[in-house]
């Protein structure tokens, strides 16, 4: 699978977004869908869990769609950790919310979705892992 075509300093930029909505959060504490954002949090981001089967993720309270989030809860960025098949309906969702980019995890793409949010001037990463590109981009370099 491709992946976008971002360089360095435009992933550094995506990643200074701090308010993250995270679709599709995991409660399993063994899953990527958790593991990513509770490193994520870890790291000084504030992560928004989107589950519609959970009322609380990683201490924070859990909305059941994007739609849900309070529209005086800030959202800059959608981590999205779902198949790509569902990706367009969320996409729709962020644009409504007015974010400023969608991150698809690795092995997520959508190319409907994809050409969507950059219609709405939204940046789109696909098939990359924000925890390990944080780790690449900051942490290994150290």
């Amino acid at each position: 699978m491709e992946r976008d075509n971002y360089s360095d300093d435009e992933i550094k930029s995506i990643l200074s977004l701090k308010n993250i909505a995270v679709v599709g959060i995991s409660r399993d504490p063994n899953k990527d869908a958790h593991i990513v954002p509770r490193y994520l949090m870890e790291n000084g981001y504030n992560i928004i869990p989107v589950n519609p089967s959970a009322d609380q993720i990683l201490g924070r309270k859990a909305y059941k769609s994007l739609k849900d989030v309070p529209d005086d809860v800030r959202i800059d960025l959608v981590d999205v950790f779902r198949p790509s098949d569902q990706v367009l309906p969320i996409v729709k969702e962020a644009i409504e919310k007015g974010v400023k980019a969608i991150w698809l995890q690795l092995g997520i793409y959508n190319r409907e979705a994809v050409e969507e949010a950059r219609r709405h001037g939204i940046k789109v990463v696909y098939n990359r892992c924000m925890m390990q590109e944080h780790k690449r981009l900051y942490v290994w370099k150290r």
